[in-house]
């Protein structure tokens, strides 16, 4: 198995933990974002919308984008568990994981960024956007989240940490005010003392710089 990712990418960071987690092997074939990797013709055969992470089984198929692969994961390879077994609790880990997945990321992308700079924006009016939606978000997911329990949902990690833990890691690159989420930098310190977190960190990939 192939994990086509890039170091200091939050999804490729995401699918990084889960598979250790759960014990899949891989190798990492990196993709250099700031080059433009991933829009060369190669890498956009495997993957038309051109970004990171891109799973490549060992039969060949190709799956792309961060949650879909997260749900073949658990789907294919369900021990340990990133969802709890009944459906209302999965729908409310889903949810908080959507938070980070879906609205804080789209609008922090690097193409996002890259544009805003396009259009005339500086460095300072850039830093204050991608603050503002990661300061929302974290808000949001702390109102999702239990209230007294060691992870996000219970006393095991699950698909919501896996998207937490490196959200909080783009939040300090980005100078994000984190001390209004002690709850959050706290389930992350236990995540990030499990091996598993712990080996995905981005300054540990082969590719980091």
């Amino acid at each position: 198995m192939r994990l086509h990712a890039y170091w200091r990418s939050t999804t490729s960071y995401r699918v990084r933990i889960a598979l250790n987690l759960k014990g899949v092997a891989y190798e990492t074939a990196p993709v250099n974002l700031m080059r433009g990797e991933q829009a060369e013709a190669a890498y956009a055969r495997l993957n038309p919308s051109q970004g990171v992470p891109a799973l490549v089984l060992d039969d060949g198929t190709v799956l792309t984008q961060s949650m879909a692969i997260l749900d073949w994961l658990e789907e294919t390879h369900p021990t340990p568990p990133l969802l709890p077994g009944d459906a209302t609790a999965r729908a409310q880990t889903r949810a908080a994981a959507l938070v980070i997945a879906t609205d804080i990321h789209p609008v922090n992308n690097l193409r996002v960024v890259a544009r805003l700079g396009q259009l005339g924006h500086d460095a300072a009016v850039r830093t204050a956007w991608m603050n503002d939606w990661m300061t929302r978000g974290f808000h949001a997911f702390a109102r999702m989240i239990m209230a007294d329990t060691a992870f996000s949902f219970g006393d095991a990690p699950t698909l919501a940490d896996v998207c937490l833990v490196p959200q909080l890691y783009n939040a300090r690159r980005w100078g994000c005010d984190l001390a209004p989420f002690a709850r959050l930098t706290e389930i992350e310190a236990r995540c990030l003392a499990l091996p598993g977190f712990a080996a995905a960190r981005p300054e540990l990939q082969p590719d980091a710089t």
